[in-house]
């Protein structure tokens, strides 16, 4: 028969794996954006923890700034933003090399802030939200909250900014869920912003 220690033991550990399945499955999606390192795009705002095998002194978290960059140890200011971190990293190993002999460097994605987009308007919450994952119109504007009732949901304008050019969309959400143009349903670049009259 079971002492009540034993029984305390079994939930304790019954718990603490339920605790590390929920912690795994929210960091998959993070893990599967960021952490591959083969297709993350590293954007302005996002965090990186760069550190050099055996040389704790080189170790940094950096934010990207506006202007794309990152100052690190020894090298000072690389440029990062529309990399990966694994050509971040081949850019830094590279650059080690006049400091360390044979360095290897890791560069790892810690917070993710430059895949913003922004809801302006008649929506429950207007603000800037971060799409993780491939976001169309319909999913940003439920995940403010949805339209409200004086929204006029076949005016919608999504705005969004591409080399310097801007351009300007109509969406018609009334058409998008009736079938009659699915095409309206854009998905999202970080940065646009989507404005419901």
């Amino acid at each position: 028969m079971p002492t009540k220690t034993s029984q305390r033991l079994r939930r304790g550990l019954r718990a603490s794996l339920f605790v590390g399945v929920v912690v795994a499955l929210v960091a998959l999606p993070i893990l599967a954006q960021g952490g591959a390192g083969e297709t993350y795009i590293i954007g302005v705002g996002d965090l990186l923890k760069v550190s050099v095998w055996k040389n704790p002194d080189l170790q940094a978290e950096v934010p990207v700034r506006p202007d794309g960059r990152i100052s690190v140890p020894l090298i000072g200011e690389v440029h990062v933003a529309g990399l990966t971190p694994l050509e971040v990293q081949s850019l830094l190993t590279e650059s080690y090399t006049s400091f360390v002999t044979a360095p290897s460097v890791s560069v790892l994605i810690t917070q993710i802030n430059s895949r913003k987009v922004f809801i302006l308007g008649q929506v429950q919450e207007s603000g800037a939200y971060d799409i993780l994952q491939p976001t169309n119109v319909m999913q940003a504007l439920a995940m403010a909250g949805g339209m409200t009732e004086f929204a006029r949901a076949n005016k919608i304008v999504v705005l969004r900014e591409l080399n310097g050019v801007k351009k300007r969309w109509q969406v018609n959400i009334d058409a998008i869920a009736s079938g009659k143009s699915p095409e309206d349903n854009l998905m999202l670049e970080p940065g646009d912003t989507i404005i419901v009259p």
